[in-house]
């Protein structure tokens, strides 16, 4: 007779290793994350930005780097969406009163930082001025909101808002031709933000796809709105988990149009 050799029993196994990674703490494993990729950013700014300390770089050579810190800060965000979203899921919001087109300006200029560096260095230089809506407009963006008037304090969690804004915002700069505009609108207790562009658009069929999590148009649509991470899913979860939503209005060929509609005070903080 042959010697009997047992068997791995691969179900216990797989069962053994789902157990694991449900009870892996997402949100530490998140932080620590953060860490290495926050030096990794750090030091391939200094590379670009310190010739005089660490060398002058080649065209190729400032290329790849500009490169890797994009993606740097791709992976950064994604890492933001999905800790908000895990909280979110996990029922753990921080509410408190602030400004909200304070807030959209933040989200606006966070966002500017990571996509066009060079533009907003010369708003940090010339400060919240009257100057800056013209250059703005220049570079086809416009702003409908005056951080004179007032909207009211809002009451709700300013980071998660932020997160939703900053991502209507980034895709909108991703996809627009030439042309982006934010509009605020109050209207009793709900505040509106419309996040236009005047991009290739979305078909009307296709228009739910783009929120699904990791889902992609496919190639003949000539559209990718979900890009790299949660995105406009992940914007959509953190609007729904604040009483609020995300809809969109779009043709093909005519622009988007992303409104998030959202109380001004957190439906379990009244």
């Amino acid at each position: 007779m042959g010697e009997h050799v047992s068997k791995p029993n691969t179900t216990l196994e797989a069962s053994v290793e789902g157990t694991f990674f449900r009870d892996i703490n997402v949100e530490f494993l998140i932080h620590e994350l953060k860490d290495p990729l926050s030096v990794i950013e750090t030091a391939v700014r200094l590379l670009i930005e310190k010739p005089n300390k660490y060398g002058v770089l080649t065209d190729r050579q400032n290329k790849t780097l500009q490169r890797a810190l994009k993606n740097a800060n791709k992976a950064r965000d994604l890492l933001a969406d999905l800790l908000e979203v895990g909280r979110s899921d996990s029922g753990c919001f921080q509410c408190f009163r602030f400004d909200p087109m304070v807030a959209v300006d933040e989200a606006f200029m966070a966002v500017l930082e990571a996509t066009d560096n060079r533009l907003w260095d010369v708003l940090q230089e010339i400060g919240p001025n009257p100057a800056r809506s013209a250059i703005l407009e220049r570079h086809g963006i416009y702003l409908s909101y005056s951080m004179d008037n007032t909207f009211g304090e809002m009451c709700q969690d300013e980071t998660k808002f932020k997160q939703i804004v900053g991502n209507l915002i980034k895709n909108g700069l991703q996809h627009r031709n030439s042309r982006l505009e934010i509009r605020l609108i109050r209207q009793g207790n709900q505040l509106i933000v419309d996040v236009i562009d005047d991009g290739p658009g979305v078909d009307e069929k296709h228009s739910e796809l783009i929120f699904k999590r990791y889902t992609r148009l496919q190639p003949s649509v000539q559209l990718s709105r979900t890009g790299h991470g949660l995105g406009l899913a992940g914007a959509r979860i953190l609007a729904r988990h604040l009483g609020g939503d995300i809809t969109v209005k779009s043709r093909k060929g005519t622009g988007t149009t992303f409104c998030l509609t959202i109380p001004m005070i957190f439906p379990d903080s009244r």
